[in-house]
């Protein structure tokens, strides 16, 4: 391994460790700010900050690109506003398990798009999944064991947007479209997206479409709000671009992966989360069953 392979291979392990310290964040943060005006702030920051740094790519911009960005950030938007409700309702580190069966969905929503059938690992590898996500999610009780809460449930979907997400960004690539453009592009519509939902979700949910002015004099969630729009989405997604024109796909996947291991260790050490063995167990076939996907697939 070559010295920039070293750093991009280090570089995507601490990518990893940004977004699963974002759950314990982004669950802390639930007490003082909606999710969706959370997500407000979060892309406008990386929306911001990513054109700022890049800001000759946006001379790239045609109508075609600007269609494809509006359609991959309405999926970034979906998939974060699910996951940030949900996780308000089940525990930082089963949501950041859950939300890796994105990886496992994206080649079986490909098959009937693509006709492209996946190989026998993935279906072994959804197998693997549903078991875990069995184990860690269905409630114990006696009288109630095929029962999952509404967060469990809305991180599964969230999964669903993650992999839709990802299925049409491929796409856009492969349409010649400039990835940094894309990412800046999907960050600024997740962000005018999340701006024109807030109110209506607050004002539904809580008869309260107001601004959180409060939130924004709390040092707290300043810091939580710059986090999360620098680092777990402006540094991570750049440090996942770089990272993968250096290392190996089988190995950045791996690497890529423990996001989810990272999730459960810091809730269990931030927000005193504690697992049953029943979900431990789950955790673990969760975890390879996302690496037997990852790695076969870039194989």
């Amino acid at each position: 391994m070559n010295k920039k392979s070293f750093f991009a291979a280090w570089g995507l392990l601490f990518t990893a460790c940004i977004w699963g310290f974002a759950f314990v964040v982004v669950k802390d943060s639930l007490n003082s700010v909606g999710p969706i005006w959370m997500m407000a702030f979060r892309f406008t920051i990386a929306a911001v900050g990513l054109a700022l740094i890049f800001i000759k790519k946006l001379k790239l911009l045609n109508k075609k690109t600007l269609i494809d960005g509006v359609i991959t950030g309405a999926f970034l938007f979906l998939a974060y506003a699910v996951q940030t409700i949900g996780c308000n309702y089940t525990t930082a580190g089963k949501n950041a398990f859950l939300t890796t069966i994105y990886v496992i969905l994206v080649p079986l929503i490909s098959w009937p798009l693509y006709k492209k059938r996946p190989q026998i690992f993935v279906f072994i590898a959804a197998i693997m999944s549903l078991t875990g996500i069995g184990l860690l999610a269905l409630s114990g009780g006696n009288d109630s064991l095929l029962k999952m809460n509404i967060g469990d449930i809305l991180t599964l979907i969230c999964g669903v947007f993650y992999a839709l997400h990802i299925i049409w960004t491929e796409r856009c690539y492969r349409n010649d479209d400039d990835p940094l453009l894309i990412t800046i592009l999907q960050f600024f519509f997740a962000a005018i997206f999340s701006w024109i939902v807030a109110p209506i979700y607050e004002s539904i949910l809580n008869g309260n479409p107001s601004f959180p002015m409060a939130a924004l004099t709390n040092g707290r969630v300043i810091l939580s709000m710059l986090y999360l729009g620098l680092f777990s989405t402006m540094i991570a997604f750049s440090l996942q671009n770089v990272g993968l024109k250096y290392v190996q796909p089988s190995f950045a996947s791996l690497l890529l992966s423990f996001e989810s291991v990272f999730g459960v260790l810091f809730s269990a050490i931030f927000l005193k989360e504690q697992l049953s063995f029943r979900m431990i167990i789950g955790c673990v076939l969760i975890f390879f069953a996302v690496i037997l996907a990852e790695t076969k697939k870039a194989e």
